[in-house]
């Protein structure tokens, strides 16, 4: 989610009450951020043929391939055909993987979209988080012994996920609008140190209480999550230019300063190396701790000759590639959901896929049960809003049960013997 991607902990506080207008506004806005990030991959094929995919949601199937086995991970389509009802773990998004899905590493499992596949994917990279581990902490998430509230954030390079308290800083003001490079990652590219004294956040601490961020269960996966998102407002003191930038792996609306529009660092615009110039600058600072980016600092790494090279052998070329982001990801996740509604498509719906499947009189039956729920749950809804009241899980629990007892009223009474 994590321009830093996020994972939310567990706060262990008592569940509390919001209104009815709250649960409207967050449950919109996370059927978007869900959509946005599925939406970027294929539900119905198996990505294994497109090779190593540049970002992709991906799984990692506890039942196939548990912790003591070798690591594997699995696309998005292979986790609703070849992995329902499987214990699985949601790793979000990742970048150049290529599905593992009944290769050598499941047994004699196959892939039920792709079956022709080779033993094992050389190029994959994998990390403690395809057994359901994160951070240096190496726990599970959620994790249900700890109880301090904390919230997780993905380092873009390693694509490992911490928690905040273990990040070796202090987390900076309106880290919404950064990205985080973990201080692991930081040493193995000692060059972005330069670039850190320069261009990287301070260590200032926020005046504002963390963002929690939880896992959604998407409604088409029983078991599956990604992480919630929630707004951010502009921080104060920024100009009117306005941007996109990524937050958390989505777009946000960030001002601006108006030296941030000028210096991009495009292949020759510049007349010689800006690591360089930044090295013989003198300007330093503390080789410690994870390190936080503001908006735009892709565009201000040197992309000359020798760097592009300094690059490709720490193995990060990626972050001179806008495409790489999660932003672009989740973009394409959204251009493709629009096109397909205003084309009429049901697109890659697996309820309207499971639908095409059924005859006729029980597609009917479906449909008819779906809009007498969402009518009846309307109706209830309302009568709190009327009132000024709030809405408790227990007034939905209430609701569901109601829902089950005249759905079982309804079939005894239809039930007809013969003499």
């Amino acid at each position: 989610a994590l321009v830093s991607s996020r994972m939310a902990a567990n706060d262990g506080e008592e569940e509390a009450t919001v209104s009815l207008v709250d649960v409207l506004e967050e449950d919109e806005e996370l059927e978007n951020e869900a959509s946005a990030v599925l939406g970027g991959s294929d539900s119905e094929k198996c990505s294994y043929p497109e090779g190593y995919v540049k970002r992709q949601a991906l799984y990692a199937c506890n039942t196939c391939t548990p912790k003591g086995g070798e690591p594997a991970g699995i696309c998005l389509a292979c986790s609703y055909k070849c992995h329902e009802g499987h214990d699985l773990f949601e790793l979000y998004t990742k970048r150049n993987f290529r599905c593992d899905c009944g290769n050598d590493k499941f047994g004699e499992m196959e892939c039920k979209l792709f079956a022709d596949k080779e033993k094992v994917n050389s190029g994959n990279k994998y990390s403690h988080n395809f057994f359901g581990l994160y951070c240096t902490c190496d726990r599970p998430y959620p994790d249900p012994e700890d109880e301090v509230p904390d919230e997780m954030i993905q380092c873009i390079v390693c694509e490992d996920w911490f928690h905040g308290r273990h990040l070796g800083c202090v987390v900076p003001d309106c880290v919404e609008l950064q990205e985080m490079i973990c201080e692991s990652c930081m040493n193995k590219t000692p060059f972005l140190w330069n670039y850190a004294a320069h261009i990287a956040a301070k260590g200032i601490k926020s005046n504002s209480v963390y963002n929690i961020y939880t896992f959604v269960k998407v409604y088409f996966v029983l078991f599956a999550s990604v992480p919630a998102i929630t707004k951010v407002s502009p921080c104060k003191g920024e100009e009117d230019v306005k941007v996109e930038v990524q937050v958390n792996g989505t777009s946000a609306c960030k001002r601006k300063h108006p030296e941030e529009t000028e210096g991009s660092s495009e292949e020759g615009s510049c007349s010689g190396c800006r690591l360089r110039e930044m090295k013989s600058s003198g300007k330093s600072r503390t080789l410690q701790g994870a390190v936080f980016w503001p908006s735009a600092w892709r565009t201000k790494l040197c992309t000359c000759t020798d760097c592009k090279v300094l690059y490709a052998d720490a193995g990060v070329s990626f972050l001179t590639d806008e495409m790489d982001t999660v932003l672009a990801y989740e973009n394409k996740g959204k251009s493709t959901e629009q096109a397909e509604q205003a084309g009429g498509a049901e697109g890659r719906d697996p309820l309207m896929s499971a639908l095409n499947n059924l005859n006729r009189v029980q597609q009917l039956e479906i449909i008819h049960e779906y809009n007498d729920m969402k009518t009846e749950l309307k109706d209830y809804l309302q009568r709190f809003a009327a009132e000024g009241k709030v809405v408790t899980p227990e007034d939905i629990r209430q609701f569901f049960e109601q829902q089950q007892s005249r759905k079982r009223r309804r079939a005894n009474a239809g039930q007809y013997y013969c003499s």
